[in-house]
């Protein structure tokens, strides 16, 4: 009874043409190979030899074997089960403990890409199983993979169109589009119209006759370019990689060095094998390269997004990949459809504006039609002004159907008595009496609102008119309403957090842009003088579109294709851009973005795609994952200082101790624990540690900016140690716990640095680190398990005196390093 209008500007760009449509006659087209007999079986089978039935491919994103090759099968994996191999055929076991940060790496990024796997096989934007076809002059039920090309079909409320097709007949034929285009509005379908797999009837019934079936089909196409697989985009990940592929590089070179210089620092190839000297020198070979490898790195950063995740988790935030987690840590561009996000859907009263000379009883009629049980969202939303106590009985009615886009009610009391008619007002205001109404109609249309016009006819509403559906050539204009967008309660305060924290917004809905603008208006992200853009006008060329997304914050009428090239655009410009969706019509936007992010009421497509799902639906949980993005890559900066400073002394050593043919200064073992001490514990609380800096880009550079001179002061004084041990002989374990007790005390220091400021719990972490170095150095058993030795009392005075000189140049270094990254940050 109550109307959902369509004003002018608020209509599909599909149908510009105002029509009104009686619902029960069926619109026929001229004949065509389908006629409305439907195809024949002789036909059919032609058909299907020619085009293939409707089968959807049923690809997978990515095979098991592909994912198990790619995190098992590795370099750094090999040499690792290569070194444990070797350890355990010597009977080194206590120093195969690395091989347990392997292993957990491994199995970490399979669980992963595994999880990401099945959501995309699970990827179905055609749901419908069955379809009806006219075959041979009869209906048939039908599987959906039954039909073909030409085959005739008919679709009633409720269907999901199981094929594109072109509509033949309709009888009120009205589609929702909203996941495949972005409208909100329903579509009016008339013959010759296009219809995509995958839309929903809403109302009426037609006929069409289907044009592309199976892959070539709108849902297989885009079923198929959503399951292409991607990894997000990850500067934390691109930096771990770019260590290991220079490791990589270096590693066999070094090896051989290490091997040939530990073999003659035991006198030689063929004494090392009549002694058995070899086995020492092939664990110091292990030693140097287990070192090299920063394999504590990876696990780390994955415990690191694997926290941040499960924190989200409980905010209702799902988060499919775990880079994710860094992705809205180093977005600056925020793209977001309006609903859903700024408003709740739906529509809210806002105003009434009566004509000077309006009918008394127009708000009792209001009312009458706001408290109707058939009233949809936009009568409904007149509750809030009009309320139940000032409705009346009603005597007839005519019913609204979005086809005629207006509803009339008659009633007797002498409060409201005649008829009152409700619709858009380009269908029921009459230009020639209404024209102040229609001026304001206009008005308020530039400002983005919707709007009803209420009109007054003497009288009932006879029998006829009601069977006949007619409007009275007598109405009169009585009153405008206008309505509003719902807008969320905490959308303005969105806006304002990420309009603080540098992140700019862009709007990109299907609807009107005036009608965006006006939402975007409202919670502040724009200003009053800048407008929405129609993306009907926006250049296909990248670089002028790019331009255009720089200077302008809302977008209206943007096509699904549209929203894919926008990200483009901005990506092009050096942007990471991250992108929120519901729908199918998103699909390939979110794919596509850096980051996507979907609504949990959206479409199983998008949220197949996306990287994080918003679960309640709450765009106010979005501030909560920027400050789990920032802690994470903050957090992850500090471990890489702290894991590229080994590998950084780890290949020197390894270099200049094997050039020197002197032996390998700790055992596998050692290295355990000093790494333990060090970086292993620590780097578990540096990676869960609260850290709401500032995302900057440039964490791997400064990462090794810290690192690579770090790494370099160690090894000064290493080989100032070893140096010192040809002056003062020693025994390997005495050799070794010298070396180890230097190494400790710098490595510890540059853990010093890395915790700064000190926060209590920091300086608890490095205060527990030097009381484990100090047990394991002085109780017998931990004494017995790791070789140690203490050195005679020169040694230790010279080592000493090495490890305060190395403390200082770190310090200094540290120092000069956390001013400079202060003022990068700032």
């Amino acid at each position: 009874m109550t109307p959902n209008p369509t004003p002018p500007q608020l209509r599909s760009s599909t149908n510009t043409e105002d029509h009104v449509e009686q619902p029960d006659a069926a619109i026929e087209t001229p004949a065509h190979p389908a006629t409305f007999a439907g195809l024949t079986s002789a036909q059919v089978e032609a058909s299907r030899a020619e085009h293939g039935r409707n089968e959807l491919p049923s690809t997978s994103s990515r095979s098991l074997w592909a994912i198990l090759r790619t995190h098992v099968f590795t370099l750094f994996n090999g040499i690792v089960v290569a070194s444990f191999a070797l350890l355990a055929v010597l009977g080194r076991w206590q120093d195969a403990v690395f091989g347990f940060s392997a292993v957990a790496n491994s199995i970490i990024g399979i669980w992963q890409e595994y999880s990401a796997k099945r959501q995309l096989d699970n990827l179905r934007v055609l749901n419908a199983p069955h379809a009806r076809a006219i075959r041979d002059g009869e209906p048939a039920d039908l599987m959906r993979e039954d039909l073909v090309v030409d085959d005739l079909i008919v679709v009633r409320a409720g269907d999901q169109v199981p094929a594109d097709a072109t509509v033949m007949t309709s009888a009120g034929l009205q589609l929702d589009e909203s996941l495949l285009t972005g409208e909100e509005d329903a579509v009016d379908k008339r013959p010759g119209d296009e219809v995509l797999s995958g839309a929903i009837v809403v109302a009426g019934s037609g006929t069409a006759r289907v044009t592309r079936v199976g892959a070539h089909s709108f849902a297989a196409k885009l079923t198929a370019e959503a399951k292409r697989f991607s990894l997000v985009n990850s500067e934390i990940r691109a930096g771990i990689n770019r260590v290991l592929r220079l490791v990589a590089i270096l590693l066999l070179p070094v090896l051989l060095i290490s091997i040939n210089g530990q073999v003659q620092a035991f006198g030689g190839w063929q004494q090392a094998f009549e002694s058995g000297a070899w086995r020492d020198a092939a664990v110091g070979a292990v030693a140097a390269a287990i070192a090299m490898v920063p394999l504590g790195l990876l696990l780390m950063t994955s415990v690191a997004f694997a926290a941040g995740a499960l924190k989200l988790g409980s905010r209702k935030v799902l988060v499919q990949e775990l880079h994710a987690v860094e992705g809205l840590a180093r977005v600056d561009v925020l793209c977001f459809d309006k609903t859903g996000t700024l408003t709740e859907g739906g529509v809210a009263f806002d105003a009434a504006h009566p004509a000077a000379d309006a009918q008394p009883g127009w708000q009792h009629a209001l009312a009458t039609m706001a408290a109707d049980e058939g009233a949809n969202d936009s009568a409904r939303s007149l509750e809030t002004e009009f309320t139940a106590e000032l409705a009346l009985p009603t005597v007839a009615e005519i019913p609204f159907t979005s086809q005629r886009k207006w509803s009339a009610i008659s009633l007797a009391d002498d409060a409201a008595a005649g008829t009152w008619i409700l619709g858009a007002p380009d269908i029921v205001l009459r230009p020639e009496g209404d024209a102040a109404l229609l001026a304001q109609v206009a008005e308020l249309s530039e400002r983005g609102q919707r709007v009803l016009a209420l009109c007054f006819s003497a009288g009932a509403l006879g029998d006829d008119e009601v069977s006949e559906q007619t409007l009275r050539d007598d109405r009169v204009g009585v009153a405008i309403i206008a309505l509003r967008e719902r807008v969320r309660e905490d959308a303005a305060d969105t806006v304002r957090y990420f309009t603080e924290e540098g992140v700019s917004l862009r709007v990109i809905s299907g609807d009107d842009p005036r009608t965006v603008t006006a939402v975007a208006r409202g919670v502040g992200l724009i200003g009053e003088h800048e407008s929405g853009i129609d993306a009907r006008t926006l250049p296909d060329d990248q670089e002028q579109l790019g331009e255009l997304m720089e200077t302008h914050h809302v977008f209206g009428r943007v096509t699904p294709t549209q929203k894919r090239q926008m990200v483009h655009a901005l990506q092009a410009r050096g942007r990471v851009v991250a992108m929120t969706g519901d729908g199918v019509n998103d699909v390939l936007a979110l794919k596509d973005a850096d980051l996507g992010i979907a609504m949990g009421h959206g479409s199983g497509a998008s949220r197949a795609v996306s990287r994080m799902t918003l679960l309640d639906n709450q765009f106010q949980a979005m501030p909560s994952i920027v400050l789990e993005g920032r802690q994470a890559i903050a957090n992850i900066e500090r471990l890489a200082k702290l894991y590229l400073s080994k590998t950084s002394w780890a290949v020197l050593i390894a270099l200049i101790f094997g050039l020197l043919a002197w032996p390998y200064p700790f055992e596998p073992r050692q290295m355990a624990l000093l790494d333990g001490i060090s970086i292993g514990w620590p780097a578990f609380v540096l990676a869960l540690l609260p850290n709401s800096r500032r995302y900057v880009s440039g964490f791997f550079r400064r990462a090794l900016q810290f690192a690579v001179p770090s790494g370099i002061v160690i090894t000064l004084s290493l080989i100032a140690t070893a140096l010192l041990l040809q002056r003062f002989p020693q025994s390997l374990e005495q050799q070794q716990t010298a070396s180890a007790l230097v190494l400790a005390v710098t490595s510890l220091w540059v853990l010093g640095l890395v915790c700064r400021p000190f926060r209590p719990l920091l300086a608890a972490v490095l205060l527990g680190s030097i009381t484990v170095l100090i047990l394991c150095l002085f109780v017998p058993l931990t004494v017995w398990f790791f070789g140690f030795a203490w050195p005679d009392a020169p040694v230790l005075i010279g080592i000493a005196i090495i490890t305060v000189l190395g403390c200082v140049a770190l310090e200094i270094h540290g120092q000069l390093r956390l001013r400079s990254e202060a003022r990068e940050l700032a």
